[in-house]
């Protein structure tokens, strides 16, 4: 399980090659340090938006500079974010997202100890709310995109009767499809071409077919 917001890239005569994806892999310690609202928020949005000040973040998200400057050293001393060194050439420290993405092991779903299992339902359902919030922000802006991208989007959904076996390997699939499609990433300066999210479920229900 992934969640990833921005693509790092590597540009040549126009054309784009992604870079290897550098992809936190969570520990029972690590996910404990990541699994808050608001820290979350914080590394969503370096991610999407780029390095930042406490300052800057803070009225991004609405929030005191003391909360921010305190939850981004926290994110620091577990691994997810690090100084710009690029940018930190003032009094305020600016920070960068330390990865790309971030993996979920289902082992920790299942972990013995009840704080982790707590920290991956934390985690999972700030995922949920920043996919649905994405969702709802496409939904209410579609009319500043063109007809192309309106008609290129899509919202589906389905039900399938399949054995754990076969969700899996559907899932192994979805990913590879992705995957593929990272290769072909092109480059900013290409007309029309936007960052494209894709959100991806996959559980039981007790819903009728």
């Amino acid at each position: 399980m992934t969640d990833g917001t921005t693509e790092p890239e590597t540009r040549n005569g126009g054309t784009t090659e992604p870079a290897p994806r550098k992809i936190h892999n969570l520990t029972p310690h690590s996910l404990r340090g990541l699994a808050h609202p608001l820290r979350m928020q914080l590394l969503v949005s370096l991610r999407k938006d780029g390095p930042a000040t406490a300052s800057q973040l803070a009225d991004r998200l609405g929030e005191s500079s003391g909360a921010t400057s305190y939850h981004l050293r926290q994110l620091a001393a577990h691994g997810f974010v690090e100084d710009a060194p690029e940018r930190g050439k003032g009094r305020e420290r600016w920070w960068q997202s330390a990865h790309q993405g971030t993996r979920l092991d289902d082992s920790l779903m299942s972990d013995p100890d009840p704080a982790v299992r707590g920290a991956v339902a934390v985690y999972l359902h700030e995922v949920a709310t920043f996919h649905a919030t994405e969702m709802s922000t496409w939904i209410g802006t579609q009319h500043d995109w063109s007809t192309e991208w309106i008609e290129s989007s899509d919202t589906s959904d389905y039900t399938l009767r399949l054995t754990p076996e076969l969700t899996a390997e559907l899932g192994g699939k979805i990913e590879e499809l992705i995957e593929s499609y990272r290769a072909r990433t092109v480059d900013e300066s290409h007309p029309d071409s936007a960052r494209v999210r894709l959100h991806t479920h996959i559980f039981p229900t007790l819903y009728t077919e």
